[in-house]
Formats: structure tokens, sequence, C-alpha cells
């Protein structure tokens, strides 16, 4: 049957339920899918809405019903599928409760409508989420409660994520970000390496494992001027002892796995690393001639061994893109830098600048600014102020340009030279990852909470959201401005920039898919479907303790394939 009409359901040993439904062809296929319960209805209603569904004028369509109220639950259906699919409510507790509905509720919320804790209470009673979660009558402080119980849990989610993601000889992507901090009484909130822009700002520091495609299995927050180098075997050992992997692959950048933190993996057995070489440690390579930059005329990697790497492998790369877009940088800057000088000297001679002191505050105004102080001669006089770049400096860092070499303890048999380089480049996933997390995805920052164990809790359930929003994003490629064709970049040119395939670029150019539909990003595609709405409805003049039921307005073809893709998600 195509259309609505009412039909009677057994209902176990309860009366047969009444339903409102809807018959709908697709691909071919008659379909059938529940608008509305109609039990609570009195039985003359039922019968007045059946003879209007075949056809009857007893009155009017629009007075068969009235909507007392409306609320949006098309994003919300669609984020608690996924949820239902990747299991996440036994992930947080195996056991129904309160705490448990209110912390589903809040990661919902989080990809939904980020906000505190008051006004999430706020919006989402213009949603169906609490009302599914059945927490329509939670308040601020009972979610501030579940942050607490959800904070406790955290060593065993995260066993549970390591479980799902994680495995012996496998691999694991580590890297370290911030977020700065509004208020100065958290102990966690200090001054440190700034990665927000926001100077003069405390901030907390929150190190993120993820496995090779970039889903969050672990979080970990440290006081805001902690150095990233020592974070990382706290990392180690979590994996270690509360993972139980024995051996595994940890994937870092430059700055995180450093020489001295390799001396200390080396004492542990079973683990192995992928990082990069400092500029300096590359430079010293290259003075010494075991980096032969003629090599890469032939080819763009190459491998080589060095007595200061023991038990290493070298995997010398050059971008020739890369290169130029640095050189085009640094001489846009040397640029800048030589024409703000040049204004310094020109006050200087015309007297209007005196002093060695004053003179110097004025240069290393200037050469701070574009970062470039060490590509240039400065004289610094009480009456005279010279300046000239230095050409065998610029040419030294040329010489580098779009050069980077890739170190790792895995024997070739067990990584070749093409996929250390890949595999260092899955840092990326992370850096994605840390993009969500601070930007309109989830809001993280900034920080508000005061105390230290609900800036814990606040970051952990950012981590929670975006574990989520990771499977959303990739069952919803079809949809969004995203390559589809995985298979192909997991191919391509290690060295080379990473490149769209011709379908993604024609999304991104056209703002359209191929059937001409509009594309999406994750935000738009959600408050498209919010464009669904539960409608609370009521027989016209009904007494306002009269029984009510609900309607949901009919999804259009594009909010219907939405919800058709997010089955494909699986753990």
């Amino acid at each position: 049957m195509v259309g609505m009409y009412i039909a009677t359901v057994p209902n176990r040993g309860s009366p047969p339920a009444i339903l409102l439904r809807e018959g709908y062809r697709q691909g071919g296929k008659v379909k059938t899918r529940t608008l509305a319960n109609l039990s609570r209805l009195p039985p003359e209603a039922v019968a007045a809405l059946r003879q209007v569904l075949k056809g009857d004028q007893l009155v009017r369509a629009h007075d068969a019903f009235e909507a007392v109220a409306s609320l949006h639950h098309g994003h919300v259906q669609a984020v608690l599928d996924a949820m239902r699919r990747l299991g996440f409510a036994n992930l947080v507790a195996s056991r129904p409760s309160r705490q448990r509905h209110l912390v589903l509720a809040m990661v919902a919320a989080r990809l939904l409508e980020p906000d505190s804790k008051l006004g999430t209470t706020r919006w989402w009673n213009l949603t169906t989420l609490p009302t599914l979660l059945g927490v329509s009558d939670a308040h601020e402080d009972e979610l501030y409660a579940a942050m607490d119980w959800l904070l406790k849990r955290q060593p065993l989610i995260e066993k549970k994520l390591a479980a799902r993601h994680l495995h012996n000889d496998g691999m694991a992507l580590y890297d370290l970000s911030s977020s700065y901090f509004e208020g100065v009484t958290c102990p966690l909130a200090a001054l440190g390496h700034n990665r927000d822009g926001k100077k003069g700002k405390l901030q907390v520091n929150y190190g993120l494992l993820t496995d090779t495609r970039g889903i969050p299995v672990a979080v970990s927050v440290f006081k805001g001027n902690t150095g990233d180098p020592k974070t990382l075997l706290p990392q180690v050992a979590k994996v270690r002892e509360e993972f139980r992997l024995e051996r595994f692959v940890l994937i870092g950048d430059r700055g995180m796995i450093t020489q001295k933190q390799i001396d200390a993996l080396r004492q542990l057995d079973g683990i192995d690393w992928v990082a990069a070489l400092r500029p300096e440690a590359i430079r010293k390579l290259l003075e010494g001639g075991a980096l032969q930059l003629g090599l890469f005329d032939e080819r763009n990697l190459f491998e080589l061994t060095h007595p200061d790497f023991p038990a290493e492998r070298l995997v010398a790369c050059r971008n020739p893109e890369l290169a130029q877009r640095r050189a085009h940088k640094r001489t846009s800057l040397l640029e800048a830098t030589a024409k703000e000088l040049e204004k310094v000297r020109r006050m200087v001679e015309r007297g209007r600048l005196r002093g060695q002191d004053n003179i110097g505050v004025r240069v290393g105004k200037v050469v701070n600014k574009y970062k470039v102080a060490k590509h240039f001669k400065l004289i610094i006089e009480d009456a005279r102020f010279d300046f000239a770049i230095d050409p065998d400096k610029v040419a030294a860092e040329a010489a580098l340009d779009g050069i980077y070499v890739i170190r790792t303890s895995l024997p070739e048999d067990r990584m070749g030279a093409d996929d250390a380089v890949r595999s260092y480049k899955r840092l990326s996933q992370v850096e994605r990852a840390f993009r969500s997390f601070k930007t309109m995805d989830l809001q993280l920052r900034p920080i508000h909470h005061r105390l230290e164990h609900r800036v814990r809790a606040h970051i952990f359930l950012c981590m929670l959201a975006y574990y989520v929003m990771w499977h959303m994003l990739q069952a919803w490629r079809p949809l969004l401005f995203c390559d589809e064709d995985l298979q192909a970049k997991a191919t391509q040119d290690p060295v080379a920039p990473a490149e769209r395939s011709e379908s993604a670029l024609h999304k991104v150019h056209s703002k359209t898919l191929d059937d001409g539909s509009e594309v999406h990003s994750f935000h738009t595609l959600l408050k498209q479907l919010s464009g669904i709405v539960r409608n609370v409805c009521r027989i016209p003049g009904a007494p306002s303790d009269a029984p009510t039921f609900d309607v949901v307005t009919t999804p259009s073809a594009k909010q219907r394939h939405a919800y058709q893709l997010l089955e494909a998600i699986e753990v």
C-alpha cells in the first residue's frame, strides 16, 4: 500500500497498538514507516481519521488535528542513530543509568549545539533529544555531576576504545595541542607554547592518542607549560600498562619524539617509532656529506644510515612544490623586513632616533615581527644604523627547502621507505582532530571551568563527541566536501603534496553533487536534517489535558539518503 493508513498491531499482553503509517516506493520496492502512535486517541477520533485517510471529507484536513508543539528532531535522530550503531551507550557504561543518559545527551549536544551546561539545558528542550534520552527534567548541576561520573569512567572507556582500534604490532599516532583558558584559578592553567594566537593567555595542554585513521582512543590533560616531549613517555606507559599492548609503533612529530625520548624508548622492549629529524640535524647530515642533494635529481626519496642514529633508518625526501613555497615565503619576509629596517635607518639618518639602546629596541621589534633576524647583518651605534641581508645564511637555509628526513627504528621488512613517509604524514589525522576540537565543530576552547577535574572531564567529553563525529564524517563522505577515493590517496606518491580526486574537485568548484543537489559541510547537513520536526498533536478543541500524539514530518529524498548512509557505520 502506498500512502498513509492506520494499522492495528498486536502488542504482546497489552492492548493492540494503533499506528499511523505511510507506504512509499524506493528503488522499485514498497517500504513502510511509522509516523505516529494513535493508541491514546479516543476510538471515535481514530475512526474519523480512518475515514479522512480514505478520502472522506468529514472535516477539512487541517482541522483533523492541531500541533500544540514542534520539536527539532532530524539532526538528533542522525546523531543517536550513529551512536547506536557504534554501541556508544555500552561503551560509556554497560548498564543503563541516569548518569549514562545524561552523558549521552551531553555528547550529542556537543555535536549539535556546543554550549555551556546551562546553555545546553536551555537549547535541548527545543529538540527531541532530552525526551528520547529521558532527561527532560535535567538541570545544570546534574550535568556537572554526570561529568564527574564520566571522568571516573575514563580509564575503562579508553581501554574499550583501545581494544577496538589498537592491537599488538600495530601503530598509534600521538600529538599535543593546547587551548586557552578564561580565568586564573585552575591549577592546570599556565603560560606555555601558544598555539591559539592568544598572547598572554593561560592555557591547558592535552595529548591525543589515535589509531592510524585518526580515530581517538585516549586523551590526556597536562599543565599548560608542559613541554611536548615530557608527555610522550606517560602515553607509552598507558599503552603498555593500561591497554596491555606489548609491541606497537608510535608515530609522533620531531618536536615530540626527540633524541632524549628515543634514548628512553630504546630501553623498552617492543616499542618502535616513526618520527622526523629537526632542521639542525638535517643540516649536519648535509654538511658532513651523508646527505647528497644530487640524489634528488633522480628520485624524490632515498634511504641512508648514519652513526649518529644507530639502529635507525633515515628516509630523506624532497618536495619541489614545498621548496618553492618556502622560498617564496622567505623572500617575502626578507623584503618586508628590509622595508621596515629601511624606515629605521632613515629615522636615524634624520636624527629622529638616537642612542644604541633605542635603535636596538626599534630594530628588535622589526626583526622579531618577521622571524628572519638570522638572515641579516646589523650595525647599531649611537648615531648610526645599517643592515644587509646575509647571502650565505640565506643560501644555507635555501639548501634545505622542501627537504625533510623521516627516522624509524623499524626494519625494511616491516616498513618500506614509502610506507615510512606515509605513516609520518598520518599525523595530519591528529591535527584534523585538533581543528575539530577547537573550532565550530566542538568548541572546546576557550575553557571556562575553574576546577581541574572539570577541565579534564570537559576535554574527555569533547574527545568522545569527536569519536562519534569521525564515524559520521566517514559515512557522509558522498554528501560532503570530501574525497571519496581513499584507496587512490593511499597509493599516490608519498612525497608529493596530497591531491584531491577529480570528483572531489568538482564538488569544491561546483558546490553540487552529480545529481545537481548541493554539497554540504558536516554542520550544514545536520542543519538540514534539523528541518525534520516532531509535532505534538491533538484533536482541535480538546481540553489541555487531552491525550496527544506525535507526527514526524516526512523526510526529503536527500534527508533519507543521509540516514541510509549512516547505516554503514560499524565498529
